[in-house]
């Protein structure tokens, strides 16, 4: 696995740089990781505050955290440690998913744009365009929790559709399909 590390408001020396790269070199026990992968690492530095964000995509999921400490070297450990969980929750998802299949929550609603009269104080804020993978609603699930997103938009693998798979307020999570 390649490190990028990128510093903003910090110039990252040597010891950080050497930190960093040791203590993901440890996330490949867990899985084998292609050495085409790169993480993208960002080290910020702000008034009385630390904050490191780490993006790893993989071949099945982007596993991303960020931390903000008092301590860069103490939010280089948490960060890492997030990053250890989210692996070990989604091992084991696989695992249950292999034994026993899961009942998810499929909407039949029609949803309606409320007029609002406050439309001139709405702002675009970003915009990201996506090219959907191919997967199954398990995988998409998967991911979606991977990025700790509240929904996952992907191509259904049965029947090439886009479609969209969220979290519910009641826990379970939703699919939306497009005709």
């Amino acid at each position: 696995m390649k490190v990028q590390i990128y510093g903003k408001n910090i110039t990252v020396t040597a010891a950080i740089a050497e930190k960093i790269e040791k203590k993901l070199s440890h996330l490949e026990k867990y899985f084998i990781i292609d050495e085409n992968v790169v993480a993208n690492v960002v080290v910020r530095v702000y008034p009385n505050k630390q904050k490191i964000e780490v993006t790893i995509p993989t071949k099945y999921a982007v596993l991303r955290t960020e931390v903000v400490d008092d301590d860069l070297y103490a939010a280089i450990d948490k960060a890492i440690d997030k990053l250890e969980d989210q692996i070990r929750r989604q091992k084991t998802r696989l695992t249950r998913k292999n034994k026993e299949k899961l009942a998810y929550a499929f909407i039949e609603e029609d949803f309606e744009v409320a007029d609002d009269e406050d439309d001139d104080e709405d702002e675009l804020v970003k915009t990201k365009s996506i090219v959907p993978d191919t997967m199954e609603l398990d995988e998409a699930i998967m991911r979606m929790e991977m990025l700790n997103h509240s929904f996952f938009i992907y191509r259904d693998d049965e029947t090439k559709e886009i479609a969209v798979v969220y979290k519910r307020n009641d826990g379970g999570y939703g699919l939306i399909e497009t005709e």
